[in-house]
């Protein structure tokens, strides 16, 4: 397998692209070229990571909770364009098994960047107006100085812990729509009364409602580095071999290979979606009268936009797996398939009798993908594997802020877009394998395992006002790795009179719109980015017309090209 020659600058995804496809034992199967770069057909002067954050929407969605665009700490869209190489180049030995000459898969930056922020597009850019989305994050506090992050999806348990704090109840109601929403609105603005709550009690009394109320607690760990010995997925064999089956003409990688899936919210449709774009016909057991989340605002058509994101082109069978009927049912979906994908939450696969040791003796060469909260790793009976709770846990969210800022999670859902993508790569190396050995296998990750992909520094880091957007007249600009390490010739274009004061250089920059600083900058030999405001921008400019699409509401096209 070869990638991306030593002087690519996009480094950080093609070291994350080469250990992804040492996991998968990729290159004792073949050859394939897979490349990185930064634009792809973004037709921006993109060339770093910052710049990527900037153009294609991150540092707007992850800045919502500020109320003011920010980067992240880490290099997120690098770490999703590596995974998304890897899953390009094994697709290519996919497709070159089956009959489909293909040598090189072709992805960048920021394209990564644009799917990572797919259900916030689809949302900006549904029928319905535009949401108003005021600034607020969900950081926790208590009185003897610990943060932490909590979570439950029961609007009874949230009530009970409350009352168990002494917030008021009127308050306590106002803030769970907001708590809940915070996942695809990447902002939580709550009762201020909350927050007091929290901070008038240590740790251990929130910890102790916590238990009683039947909500997942968990501290912030505060050392960025990720926990030592994670694999993005692992692999187990199955004994079977998979019956010859006959090679169809294809045009995609995947053309004529079946996934059933059982997902919900964004890790488990977000894989499927990945299969699809690479050719798998994917269909979606559903509850009998569908998916609730259809029909959660914004719509575009008939149907939720962020639903469609990641749902859109899917088949559906509505099947009540609760019942022996039902299950019958999924064992029939299931022997005409090549791959069965759920997240359900721990346990459940074995109490439906839908686990793997069921499913396997129904399709010899199954491919069978649970993607998890935490994996193995925190035990039999884990917190709530949601985002935030995992970025908590994982110290991502130490990693994602600078050092003076407190390490909170991130409200956009970071982990649930790689975990995802992590899915779908161990996916794709089963299936390599079966193409190889004729044996299927049970594919494990977590949103835990996919928080440890992307690439971290063992201290926080320590960042200027620089390293922040400059704030301009019309909206903001962050600027190039030259620009952050010379101050002084970023004062020099202000005009006459620079002061060495870099706070009055920075309220200089407020004077005039982003496009009288631009060229200035460029004359000096220095690099900035106009950052995105507004996610309807984007399919409005000329320089997304080939990365993005439009059906009823915005979507990035299929994020490689192969040949």
């Amino acid at each position: 397998m070869t990638g991306p020659p030593p002087h690519d600058r996009a480094a950080v995804a093609g070291r994350v692209a080469a250990r992804a496809l040492d996991l998968a034992d990729a290159p004792r199967a073949g050859r394939a070229t897979y490349e990185i770069d930064w634009a792809g057909p973004v037709r921006l002067p993109l060339s770093d990571e910052r710049s990527v954050q900037a153009a294609c929407g991150i540092m707007h969605v992850h800045g919502r909770a500020a109320g003011r665009p920010a980067p992240l700490a880490v290099d997120y869209a690098s770490a999703v364009a590596g995974v998304l190489a890897a899953q390009g180049a094994l697709a290519v030995l996919i497709a070159r098994s089956r009959g489909l000459a293909l040598d090189r898969a072709r992805t960048s930056v920021a394209q990564a960047a644009l799917l990572a922020v797919t259900q916030y597009l689809a949302a900006a850019t549904a029928d319905d107006a535009p949401e108003s989305l005021e600034p607020g994050d969900c950081s926790w506090a208590t009185s003897d100085g610990v943060l932490f992050e909590f979570e439950t999806l029961d609007p009874h348990r949230w009530q009970d812990f409350w009352r168990l704090l002494g917030a008021p109840p009127a308050d306590v109601s106002r803030g769970w729509l907001p708590f809940q929403q915070r996942f695809a609105t990447a902002t939580c603005p709550l009762p201020v009364t909350l927050h007091e709550a929290v901070a008038r009690v240590p740790f251990r009394a929130v910890r102790h409602a916590a238990g009683r109320a039947g909500v997942s607690v968990l501290a912030v760990r505060e050392d960025p580095f990720p926990p030592m010995g994670i694999r993005p997925w692992s692999r187990t064999p199955f004994p079977e071999r998979a019956a010859a089956r006959p090679r169809p003409a294809v045009a995609l990688p995947l053309d004529g290979l079946r996934v059933v899936e059982s997902t919900r919210r964004v890790q488990g449709p977000l894989a499927g979606h990945v299969l699809r774009l690479l050719g798998a016909q994917v269909m979606r057991i559903e509850p009998p009268g569908g998916d609730p989340m259809r029909g959660i605002p914004p719509m575009a058509g008939t149907c939720s936009a962020r639903f469609s994101a990641l749902n859109a082109e899917k088949t559906v069978a509505e099947v009540d797996i609760t019942t022996d009927a039902g299950r019958r049912e999924v064992h029939d979906l299931v022997a005409r398939a090549d791959v069965f994908l759920h997240n359900w939450a721990p346990g459940k696969a074995a109490q439906l009798r839908l686990d793997a040791e069921d499913l396997r003796r129904t399709r010899p060469g199954l491919v069978y993908a649970w993607a998890s909260g935490w994996g193995d790793a925190l035990g039999p009976r884990p917190p709530v594997g949601t985002d935030f709770l995992v970025q908590a846990r994982s110290g991502l969210a130490a990693a994602l802020r600078p050092a003076d800022e407190a390490p909170v999670p991130s409200l956009m859902t970071l982990t649930d877009v790689l975990g995802g993508l992590v899915c779908a790569q161990g996916v794709l190396a089963a299936l390599l394998t079966r193409i190889r050995t004729g044996h299927g296998g049970r594919v494990d990750s977590s949103l835990l395992s996919a928080a440890a992909v992307i690439p971290r520094r063992r201290r926080r880091v320590e960042w200027s006002p620089l390293d922040r957007p400059l704030r301009t007249a019309d909206g903001y600009l962050a600027l190039g790795p030259e620009a952050r390490a010379r101050p002084e010739l970023v004062a020099r274009i202000t005009g006459p009179g620079a002061s060495a004061d870099l706070a009055a250089t920075l309220l200089r920059f407020r004077v005039h719109p982003t496009g009288y600083w631009s060229p200035l900058l460029r004359e000096a030999g220095l690099t900035a980015t106009p950052v995105c405001t507004d996610l309807r921008d984007l399919p409005r400019a000329p320089a997304f017309r080939e990365a993005l699409a439009t059906a009823e509401h915005v979507f990035p096209r299929a994020p490689w090209e192969f040949s």
